[in-house]
């Protein structure tokens, strides 16, 4: 989390929250001592980030009510990790209806990676082994469109496997109307009402069933992706 400290603050800022309600369920390697000491770590080293740029920040492993935890929130942040158990976790607890209501009614919402999948109508765009099945894998749905964070080029030599572009145009053959964002690392989506803008260093790939490829550059509007 070193490089988007300044975007994590002007959104903060922008948004006048002061603390914020920290979502782990994706980390669940952090820690050999169990799930609890992963979500642990998880929100020492988070937490640490948000309080140096003059931020609380509590995990919500910590909640008896964690429906409740939301519906009090100023703002959530969901953190990277493993999407399927973030996802199964998310809605075992019923957090994934509580934020999605509180974000369409204004809530600031962030998340990175894992937390970018969970955005998004489904979790088909991730990068992670299914270790762990969830109810289904429908997700906040706050974006018409679906990422792929850590979005990759490169075919490393001697690799027999599919390329990260051949894995989205998979998706694109049986999923032809939804839109796929491939996330560089360095870059990111912020959405304020219904301006969509990419920032960060990176430019963004934009995948659609049946075209090329497009290069999105950094700083552009893209809010044409909500419609």
């Amino acid at each position: 989390m070193g490089w988007p400290k300044t975007f994590i603050s002007e959104f903060m800022h922008k948004h006048k929250v002061s603390s914020v309600l920290f979502v782990p369920y994706a980390g669940v390697n952090l820690s050999k001592d169990g799930l609890k000491a992963s979500y642990d770590a998880y929100e020492t080293r988070v937490k640490a980030v948000f309080e140096a740029l003059g931020f609380s920040l509590k995990s919500i492993h910590h909640e008896k009510d964690p429906v409740d935890a939301v519906n009090k929130a100023e703002c959530i942040a969901v953190g990277g990790g493993n999407t399927f158990h973030l996802v199964a976790q998310m809605q075992k607890t019923g957090i994934m209806e509580a934020i999605r209501s509180k974000a369409l009614n204004g809530m600031p919402y962030m998340g990175w990676s894992a937390g970018s999948n969970v955005a998004c109508p489904t979790l088909k765009t991730t990068n992670d082994m299914p270790i762990f099945e969830p109810e289904s894998f429908n997700c906040l749905n706050l974006i018409p469109f679906q990422i792929n964070p850590h979005y990759l080029d490169a075919n490393p030599e001697g690799h027999g496997g599919e390329t990260r572009q051949q894995r989205i145009e998979e998706f694109l053959a049986i999923n032809p109307e939804i839109t796929v964002a491939g996330l560089r690392e360095a870059s990111l989506l912020e959405l304020d009402g219904q301006k969509l803008l990419l920032k960060g260093s990176r430019n963004m790939r934009l995948f659609k069933a049946a075209k090329e490829p497009q290069e999105i550059e950094s700083g552009a509007d893209v809010s044409f992706l909500l419609g």
